[in-house]
C-alpha cells in the first residue's frame, strides 16, 4: 500500500515542480487548451445527441410500455454518455501528448536538468518521435477500448453494474494514463511501449497512486489543462526513479553484483 502514496507523491512532486518554474507552466498550458476547446465541442455533440442515437441503436423498444421504453433508452443514454467521457479521459492525454510533444519534451528535459540528472535525448528527428508516440498511443487507446467494452457491459449487472464497475474504470483509465504520460521521458531514452510496460507493471500499485487521483480529478472541467504540464513532471520524475530503481545491480548466486536486465 506504501506504492499508493508514493504514486499520489509523484503527482504532487510535479504540481509542485511547475508552480515554482512558472515559465514552463504557461508553456506546457498551451497543448491542453487546444485539446481542450476541441474535445469540449465532441462532448457538447455527444451530449445533445446520445438520447437520438441510443433511439436509432434500440428499434425494438419502439412498442414497448410506458415506464419500461424510457427506462431502458434512458439508462443507455447515460452508459453512452459515460462511456464517452471515459474514452475522453484517456484520449484527451493522447492527443494532448501528441499535439504537445515538443512542448512536453522541452518541459521534461527541463525536469531532469533542474534535479541535477542526466538529461537523455532520444536523437531522432522530430517526425519520427511524433510517428512512435503516434503508434504506441494507439496501441494504448486499443487496449482501454478492449477493457471499455468488457466494463460497459458489466455495467448492465445489478449493484456491481453501479458499484465495482466504476471503481475499476478509474482504476484502468488511471493506468493507462500514466502509461501515457511516463512515455515522454521513457520514449526519450529509447524505450518504446513494448519496453515500458513490464516496467510498469512491476510497480502497478505505484502507478494506480500516481494516475488514478489523476483521472478524477480530470473529471472537472477545465483541471485536465491546467494539471497537464505537473503531470507531465511528476511523470518524468516517476519514470526516471522506476528505470534508475530497475537498473540497481543485483546480487548474484556467488554474491557478486550483476546487473539486471530489461524484462521482456
Amino acid at each position: 500500500m506504501n506504492d499508493l502514496g508514493a504514486g499520489f507523491g509523484y503527482l504532487m512532486k510535479g504540481q509542485r515542480w511547475v508552480a515554482q518554474h512558472g515559465r514552463w507552466f504557461g508553456f506546457g498550458l498551451l497543448p491542453g487548451l487546444i485539446t481542450l476547446v476541441v474535445y469540449a465541442g465532441a462532448l457538447v455533440g455527444l451530449g445533445y445527441g446520445a438520447d437520438d442515437f441510443v433511439a436509432w441503436a434500440t428499434p425494438f423498444a419502439d412498442d414497448w410500455s410506458s415506464p419500461w421504453i424510457g427506462l431502458l433508452r434512458t439508462t443507455l443514454t447515460a452508459f453512452v454518455f459515460v462511456f464517452g467521457l471515459f474514452l475522453a479521459v484517456i484520449t484527451f492525454t493522447a492527443v494532448t501528448l501528441l499535439v504537445g510533444q515538443p512542448f512536453y519534451e522541452s518541459l521534461s528535459e527541463e525536469v531532469e536538468r533542474s534535479e541535477g540528472g542526466e538529461v537523455h535525448e532520444s536523437g531522432l528527428p522530430l517526425w519520427r518521435e511524433l510517428w512512435i508516440s503516434a503508434r504506441d498511443s494507439v496501441r494504448i487507446l486499443l487496449r482501454v477500448a478492449l477493457f471499455g467494452i468488457v466494463l460497459f457491459a458489466c455495467g448492465f449487472i445489478p449493484v456491481v453494474g453501479q458499484t465495482v464497475v466504476p471503481a475499476l474504470g478509474f482504476c484502468v483509465s488511471g493506468y493507462f494514463l500514466t502509461q501515457e504520460l511516463t512515455g515522454v521521458a521513457l520514449q526519450r531514452r529509447g524505450m518504446v511501449l513494448k519496453d515500458r510496460l513490464p516496467l510498469l507493471r512491476r510497480r502497478r500499485l505505484l502507478v494506480l497512486g500516481f494516475g488514478v487521483p489523476l483521472v478524477l480529478s480530470f473529471l472537472v472541467p477545465l483541471v485536465a489543462v491546467f494539471l497537464m504540464p505537473g503531470a507531465v513532471a511528476g511523470a518524468t520524475l516517476l519514470a526516471n526513479d522506476l528505470v534508475d530503481a530497475d537498473e540497481v545491480p543485483a546480487p548474484g548466486p556467488d554474491g557478486a553484483a550483476t546487473t539486471k536486465e530489461w524484462a521482456a
